[in-house]
């Protein structure tokens, strides 16, 4: 069959996580390559409850259309819980309810980014935004990174030496994929380019609160004077991701453009989650409910890090994230990740192959592992497979 589509949709290809993700649906795979919450941390008991009572009180309104920006109470409390803690005081007024912050994302491209302009990004970068910005034919121009995320000076560099720089793009806290986190100097700097530049920041924060040592840090948006920073959050990786509820806190100028480009899209989120979300916060302590999540993350952390040392070839080097889903593994110049991992797969083990996290391409000696979504007997058991295949390669 010919079939005649557009050349953006040409240009798409599936995504590397997505078709890894299915992996993880086989029992005899051990997977590391989702960046998926603990399902036996979802508070399911408790939102059979809230379910019922969202039926019960407000049925009817629960099941009907509702406005594009979301469900008012639930901004309101994403405002006082959620963006308080990063320092950013705001209102209601100031958040869109979005599915999940991959649309976040996907919108903020169709907003502020022409083909041929320039988005700058770290690198390397979260594999779902660069695909999401794809679609829009940009250049991409990658900054460095060290172990306080993002190099400032050369994102600097880059701005001068891009005029047509549309948006920089940024996860500072536990970065996907490395795990480092930006320094809090770092974001303030990051803001005051921004407004010295002209140009938006989309700040991508889904792991700001799995911070396992030390207080939660400053979102860049704290830092933000003017309203140039664009702030995405969500509650995929704290509460429940199957609900795909995230949000948008930008000011009123370009929140307006988000809220008119998802009237397009989807016209609003599903009004039953947005209560049934809404109602769990009010009747319960998410915050409570963080920390439990906390306590394992770290466990199981310390277990890989811990594993990896037991287990894999000496020379491999890898990040120890101090919060976060994720470490990022390099290995020797010369090995190929997704070589590596066909013969991981033998093993009925599973990761990410890093290349795809460059936007302009190389590096295949980087992989990406979750330690988030397995238990601890299967972390040790997947390290040790995953250290027997890499022993082939050494």
């Amino acid at each position: 069959m010919e079939v005649r589509f557009s050349e953006r949709a040409m240009g798409l290809k599936a995504s590397e996580i997505r078709e890894l993700l299915k992996l993880a649906e086989m029992p005899e795979i051990i997977s590391f390559a989702g960046g998926l919450p603990a399902p036996e941390l979802f508070p399911v008991k408790e939102m059979e409850e809230v379910a019922q009572k969202v039926l019960e009180k407000n049925g009817r309104l629960a099941l009907q259309y509702s406005s594009t920006e979301g469900f008012a109470p639930l901004r309101e409390i994403i405002a006082k819980e959620r963006m308080s803690p990063a320092g950013v005081n705001v209102s209601a007024n100031d958040i869109a309810v979005t599915s999940g912050s991959q649309q976040g994302l996907e919108f903020s491209a169709r907003i502020f980014v022409n083909e041929g302009d320039t988005i700058i990004c770290e690198s390397p970068s979260y594999l779902g935004a660069i695909n999401a910005f794809k679609a829009y034919r940009p250049n991409f121009v990658e900054i460095p990174m060290d172990d306080n995320g993002m190099i400032v000076d050369e994102l600097e560099k880059a701005l001068k030496a891009n005029p047509n720089t549309k948006m920089i793009y940024t996860i500072p806290d536990f970065q996907n994929p490395t795990g480092r986190t930006m320094s809090d100097d770092r974001r303030k700097r990051v803001a005051e380019l921004a407004a010295e530049y002209k140009v938006p920041v989309i700040e991508d924060n889904p792991y700001g609160d799995l911070i396992f040592e030390g207080k939660r840090h400053p979102s860049i948006k704290s830092f933000d004077k003017e309203g140039w920073v664009v702030y995405l959050g969500t509650y995929s990786k704290t509460f429940c991701p199957g609900l795909r509820i995230g949000w948008i806190c930008a000011s009123p100028q370009i929140l307006e453009k988000y809220i008119i480009v998802k009237q397009g899209a989807d016209l609003q989120c599903s009004s039953f989650d947005q209560r049934l979300t809404a109602l769990f916060m009010e009747t319960h302590n998410l915050n409570e409910h963080i920390e439990k999540i906390k306590v394992v993350y770290k466990n199981r952390r310390d277990l890989m890090i811990d594993s990896i040392k037991k287990y894999f070839p000496e020379g491999i080097k890898y990040t120890f994230p101090t919060g976060g889903l994720f470490t990022w593994v390099e290995l020797k110049e010369g090995l190929d990740a997704a070589d590596v991992l066909k013969e991981a797969l033998k093993e009925n083990v599973a990761y990410v192959p890093g290349g795809s996290f460059f936007p302009n391409g190389g590096h295949p000696n980087f992989f990406r592992m979750n330690y988030s979504c397995m238990d601890e007997e299967k972390i040790v058991e997947g390290i040790k497979r995953l250290g027997k295949v890499l022993a082939k390669f050494y």
